[in-house]
């Protein structure tokens, strides 16, 4: 519909005296139709462009409005616009004219009180009329000598106001409301420029960058291009941002700054457009089809580039917002304690801070990196205009034997975190680390890491240098200072290798190698950073993935890191990595498989010969024999203990969890068990009597299961340990108890769903061991998955010795031991035709 045509429409009604709702219908499928061709709109103009039209679009409509009810007001005795006492001002993004398709339209109606006119009843007719018709409105109604009372009560009104546009009404109206604006804006400035300021930090620590940012609120988002604007307009009155081009930053600068946050705004409008809502999260889900509209043929590519204009928006506004506020937050006292600690000319530290004046010349790199290097060793924080030094400063290339002797040095100090963060927000990490140049600002949606590979590496660093497990604190600090500077090389360089088609192990140890050489490292050293690149991920793999007390896996997984000293450093790397992906994936559960599979690597590593089962069991029952509590018991369950069947049970607990389990048996009739829900729900059984393990399992089916042992220990009695993934709430606590109690009921029952297996995702292995055979599945996610795998094992009286749980939100990966017993690995065939719901 064109707008003539509405035009006419509306005169038509008017005339023939038509109702309200005749009108707000009129409008409504006016505004329908708009919107129905915005996704056309965007794909002609996108960026600024399409947010302006837009804006002009919606100018016109309720300018249109305004009319309508002045129409319908005054009849055929409409009076002069500007002799009516109202003005309608856009607010907020809509008086900035970056308003997106379905975010709230902010508009102020202004007012003079006026004998002749009710204005009051005019402003109402005209929010009834956009209301009805669809309009998602936020507005505020003030009389003109109430505004700046207003903008006192609440920060947020005060900036909003700060944003007013003119859209229709009365110009002296207008004129009226901006002397007031201009009030407000000299009122009081640094305790409003401090206020936003507070407020946008607590911003970025909520919405911190995120591989799925908010476009809007995460560091580096269309907030901190607010904030910037805000800041300037309140000091310098100034219209628009590019005002100050020339004076506060370069041409070159501002232009870099204003491509980058084009970029955003046509990602969030293509947001809006897809979800059909006011949807300001890059969600996985909706990459792909934004990346379509915006021309990216690779989704990967696209969330790249978002991440990269976030960063520059961010360090553009870090560094700007700062040289503009000083003049409002330098007090006389600071200007004593900065002369106090002034490092050289321009250059301080005060309070573990560093601080750089504005005034200063870009200070070459060289000269930057000593100053970092002669600091003391500690955590440091950096002002704005030490970062500015830092994003400005010109790193030529290919990097001077002068940089990599400064870089070593730098690496070589124990706290280097900071430096690296330092370095990712000025923009220089890459120059001075060649090696990030393709993982810079690169996603991983591999439904793992919650950081880009470059936040995740100096991530990795801060973990390094923050090691909380004691023990591996320990391994840290028995290192030499040679170990320790190939280890921080390595945490730091490890997944520079990614962002390629081939293996980003091999990539990245191929990467490191020049590095290495040019910092004139060793070739011992050299040898083993490049050994730890190539097998970063191999001990979680195999930790997580395999049975690490099956020797096969053990001297297979040495075979790769060749000995002790690359284990001990593979150790505290494998530590730092997974501390470094985020949202607490390191756990005490993880922990204590990497901690059990460098204690059994340790010992093969320190044995040149195959160590046998049995040899490995005595010597553990040494170690039990010779703890102070194994003499303590009665001579009788000494003997039961050590006869214990299972060599698993004696490799998987320590010495004084052998010493617990065989006294803790000893007290059981029938049976007992202890359920904690700390972390996560673990239940621990003792039984004489049969357990209904089927049913315990399938009651339980919706908890995920990260593992489970079953060991016969002697009389009879039979110990279970189930770790589940996740804790449950207290008042679910009882419940588990009963669901326990009944499971030793054999005459419960509980239709088992029928798992999905198919016969190539089953592997039995009966050359295991003398004792034990091996079921290996490897399978897709299903409910109720083992509680169906451990009742068919009852059916065929399959004794199953332990359990080893590795499940994703796709796939599981599951193995259990049981004993050779019943002749079972002569009846491979029943257990394959039990288990395979779809035989091959």
């Amino acid at each position: 519909m064109l707008i003539m045509d509405i035009k006419l429409q509306i005169e038509d009604i008017i005339e023939k005296n038509g109702s309200d709702f005749e009108l707000s219908k009129l409008f409504k499928t006016y505004i329908k139709e708009y919107k129905t061709s915005l996704p056309k709109l965007f794909e002609l103009n996108q960026g600024k462009d399409f947010l302006v039209r837009h804006t002009k679009k919606l100018d016109s409509i309720i300018s249109l409005m305004y009319n309508t009810i002045l129409r319908r007001v005054f009849g055929n005795y409409l009076p002069m616009r500007n002799s009516i006492p109202i003005t309608i001002v856009a607010l907020g993004s809509y008086g900035r004219e970056q308003l997106c398709i379905h975010s709230d339209i902010d508009l102020l109606i202004v007012y003079e009180k006026n004998d002749g006119f009710n204005s009051q009843m005019i402003i109402e007719k005209l929010f009834y009329l956009a209301l009805d018709a669809g309009l998602k409105l936020g507005h505020r109604v003030h009389e003109i000598n109430d505004l700046f009372k207003a903008s006192n009560e609440d920060i947020t009104i005060r900036t909003s106001l700060m944003e007013s546009r003119f859209i229709i009404g009365s110009n002296f109206t207008w004129h009226a409301t901006g002397r007031q604006l201009n009030k407000i804006r000299l009122h009081e400035q640094k305790e409003y420029i401090l206020a936003k300021i507070e407020e946008a930090q607590k911003r970025c620590k909520k919405y911190p960058t995120s591989m799925q940012p908010n476009i809007k609120k995460s560091v580096g988002g269309l907030r901190d291009s607010n904030l910037i604007f805000w800041i300037a307009q309140t000091i310098y009155g100034i219209n628009s941002l590019k005002d100050l081009s020339g004076n506060l930053f370069s041409d070159e600068e501002y232009r870099e700054y204003r491509i980058a946050l084009e970029f955003l705004f046509r990602v969030r409008s293509a947001l809006h457009i897809i979800t059909n809502k006011q949807e300001d999260r890059l969600l996985l889900e909706h990459m792909p089809q934004v990346g379509k509209m915006l021309g990216f043929s690779n989704t990967k590519k696209m969330a790249s580039k978002v991440l990269a204009a976030q960063w520059r928006i961010s360090n553009f506004t870090q560094i700007f917002v700062k040289k503009m506020v000083r003049p409002y937050i330098v007090e006389a006292t600071h200007i004593r304690k900065f002369r106090e600690s002034r490092i050289q000319k321009g250059i301080y530290e005060l309070d573990a801070r560093l601080y750089a004046s504005y005034n200063l010349n870009i200070l070459p790199v060289s000269e930057l990196l000593k100053i970092l290097i002669n600091l003391d060793d500690k955590f440091y924080h950096f002002d704005a205009g030490f970062l500015n030094q830092f994003t400005y400063a010109k790193v030529s290339h290919p990097l001077s034997k002068e940089t990599y002797i400064l870089i070593k040095q730098l690496l070589q100090k124990q706290h280097i975190y900071s430096f690296l963060k330092l370095f990712y927000d000025a923009g220089i990490l890459h120059e001075l680390f060649p090696n990030f140049r393709k993982v810079m600002h690169l996603p991983q949606f591999d439904g793992y890491h919650h950081y880009p590979v470059d936040i995740h590496s100096i991530k990795c660093i801060q973990s390094l240098e923050n090691i909380k497990e004691a023990h591996i604190k320990d391994l840290y600090n028995e290192l030499s200072d040679d170990e320790k500077l190939i280890l921080k090389i390595v945490v730091l360089f490890h997944d520079t290798g990614k962002g390629r088609k081939q293996d980003h192990s091999e990539v990245g140890a191929k990467l490191i190698l020049p590095f290495l050489k040019k910092l004139g490292l060793s070739d011992e050293l050299i040898e083993r950073s490049v050994l730890l690149v190539k097998n970063h991920v191999n001990m979680s793999n195999v930790a997580f993935k395999e049975n690490i007390h099956n020797e096969k896996t053990l001297y297979k997984f040495m075979s790769k890191i060749k000995d002790e000293k690359n284990l001990k450093l593979l150790y505290i790397l494998t530590y730092a990595d997974i501390n470094g992906v985020g949202g607490n994936v390191y756990n005490s559960f993880n922990s204590k498989l990497l901690l059990d599979l460098y204690n059994s690597s340790l010992e093969i590593s320190q044995n040149n010969d195959r160590i046998t089962d049995a040899t490995k069991r005595l010597i553990i029952e040494k170690k039990v024999k010779n703890n102070p509590e194994f003499t303590q018991l009665p001579k009788i369950l000494q003997k039961k203990l050590l006869s214990i069947e299972s060599n698993l049970f004696f490799f998987k607990h320590t010495p004084i969890d052998i010493i617990k389990i065989a006294a803790k048996a000893k007290q059981t009739k029938e049976y007992q068990f202890s359920v904690h829900n700390d972390k996560a729900l673990s239940i621990e059984i003792y039984r004489k009597v049969p357990l209904n393990l089927g049913f315990l399992l399938g009651v339980l089916s919706h908890l995920d299961v990260g593992s489970m042992e079953i060991i016969t220990l002697f009389d009879d009695i039979k110990y279970f340990k189930i770790e589940f993934k996740q804790n449950i709430d207290g008042d679910e606590l009882q419940e588990v108890h009963n669901i326990i109690n009944a499971a030793f009921d054999m005459t419960k029952h509980i239709k088992i769903r029928k798992a999905d297996i198919k016969r190539d995702e089953i592997s039995i292995d009966c050359d295991h061991s003398l004792t034990h055979a091996e079921i290996s599945v490897n399978t897709k996610n299903q409910i109720g998955l083992l509680a169906y795998m451990m009742d068919c094992f009852e059916k065929l009286n399959i004794n199953i010795v332990t359990a080893k749980i590795h499940s994703t939100k796709h796939k599981v990966r599951d193995s259990f031991l049981m004993d050779k017993k019943n002749n079972i690995c002569n009846n491979v065939t029943k257990i394959y035709d039990l288990l395979v719901s779809t035989p091959k």
